[in-house]
């Protein structure tokens, strides 16, 4: 193990030093100990890497918020380490490190297996609330659902000590790393791209997989062109984990053959068998992958720079949430049509994407401007916005408190009781 600085990963290495090098990644609030049961076999074959992300497992607390980020810090890593060549296996944010190796780095990546990943993972929504939960809860809530998502039934009762380092492990990871994962994710979206990946890859996933399952492992398949898929039954989200033998014996078989060019398919067909739990194969869907649903058409903008529209619309979303902007873009008709298009890009692309303050201050701002002007729906729009762009309940009060001192207690009194119903709903743990 090696303490790192800010720019590299917390990794370490087991297997002979001569063996080509597979690097294994693991999967958001886990450490490198999620694929203890695979290394003794896979070391008979390889120089296994595996690392830790940031704030996990002890690692450094430097918090990365976008997968790129994460992957440069993996690859300047390795350079450090002098390896150039490898492997690789992730499972669900390793699995997303993984897609990214393929597209932007493919020179260096001589095999892939994505497990339970996805090439979007739910909804930006849906991790920017974690986010929220987090930072103002702390990690105990996450901590204690996660066997839910991670395990199926039988196995979480069956297992009661692998279920507690499940809960210890998330309960110890850093809050502010674990929120910058969930911003990776939130923006983590390769729909579009999985053709450009070039190596052959095996998708796997456990049949039981309620977060990234079969529909998200066969959308992989039917994009990448040399890609198999390997369904691994009687397992869920954390199937290395619960299911390790059918999991090693899936890696070994792909990785000791797709490897090697000359084993390499030109169809992307290939048997595969693990035991002592059988795969079920399945093969590649008919169906296209799902396409990316394009914004509305604006007007053409002038060449020489981007379309303040494009940055608005991306800025819109990423404040306010993606619900509540496809809500406010589905409303518009051809008389409000026009407005939303001068909205998003003066508003959003003008003066939000501008650099002299940042979006907690923003927010500050707009919270203030909103709750002056009895703006009272839009108040609970930006207060879930504030939340998402890092204030906690206790600035939001300090916000509209100095409200209540310069603009009246009216104003603010009507402002405190949107913003704590908001504020309630949003950090909120679900069971």
């Amino acid at each position: 193990m090696s303490e790192t600085p800010s720019n590299t990963l917390q990794y370490r290495f087991d297997g002979p030093e001569e063996a080509p090098v597979l690097i294994l990644g693991p999967s958001l609030g886990t450490t490198w100990h999620m694929w203890d049961r695979q290394v003794p076999e896979l070391t008979k074959q390889w120089r296994v890497f595996r690392f830790d992300l940031p704030g996990h497992g002890g690692a450094p607390a430097h918090p990365a918020g976008s997968v790129g980020d994460l992957t440069s810090r993996l690859l300047a890593t390795l350079d450090g380490l002098g390896v150039q060549r490898f492997g690789y296996a992730g499972c669900a944010l390793g699995g997303a490190i993984g897609v990214e190796l393929a597209l932007r780095h493919p020179e260096r990546l001589a095999s892939l297996a994505l497990i339970a990943a996805s090439p979007r993972f739910g909804t930006a929504d849906e991790f920017r609330q974690r986010g929220v939960i987090v930072r103002t809860n702390g990690l105990d809530p996450i901590a204690r659902t996660s066997p839910d998502r991670w395990f199926t039934t039988g196995f979480a009762a069956a297992q009661p000590a692998i279920t507690d380092w499940a809960v210890q492990m998330v309960r110890t990871t850093d809050p502010g790393c674990y929120i910058a994962a969930c911003e990776a994710l939130a923006s983590f979206d390769v729909r579009g791209e999985l053709g450009r990946i070039g190596v052959p890859t095996l998708v796997l996933v456990g049949s039981d997989d309620q977060v990234t399952g079969p529909a998200e492992a066969r959308t992989l398949v039917a994009g990448i062109p040399d890609a198999r898929l390997a369904v691994v039954p009687g397992a869920s989200h954390l199937v290395p984990v619960e299911q390790p033998a059918a999991v090693t014996d899936l890696l070994v078989r792909h990785f000791s053959t797709a490897w090697q060019p000359a084993f390499e398919s030109s169809t992307g067909q290939m048997a595969i068998v693990a035991a002592p739990v059988k795969p079920v194969l399945a093969p590649p869907p008919q169906t296209p992958p799902i396409a990316e649903i394009a914004p509305a058409a604006v007007p053409p903008q002038p060449t020489g720079g981007p379309d303040p529209y494009d940055t608005g619309l991306k800025i819109r979303r990423e404040v306010l949430g993606d619900a509540h902007v496809d809500r406010e873009l589905e409303q518009a008709d051809e008389f409000s049509g026009d407005f939303q298009e001068f909205l998003t890009r003066s508003t959003w692309g003008g003066v939000w994407d501008r650099p002299g303050l940042d979006r907690r201050t923003r927010s500050c701002v707009a919270l203030t401007a909103l709750a002056v002007g009895g703006h009272l729906e839009d108040l609970a729009a930006h207060t879930r916005a504030a939340l998402r762009n890092g204030l906690t309940p206790d600035e939001i009060k300090e916000v509209l408190l100095q409200t209540a001192v310069y603009c009246g207690m009216p104003a603010a009194g009507s402002a405190f009781r949107v913003a704590q119903r908001v504020i309630q709903e949003e950090t909120t743990p679900t069971e």
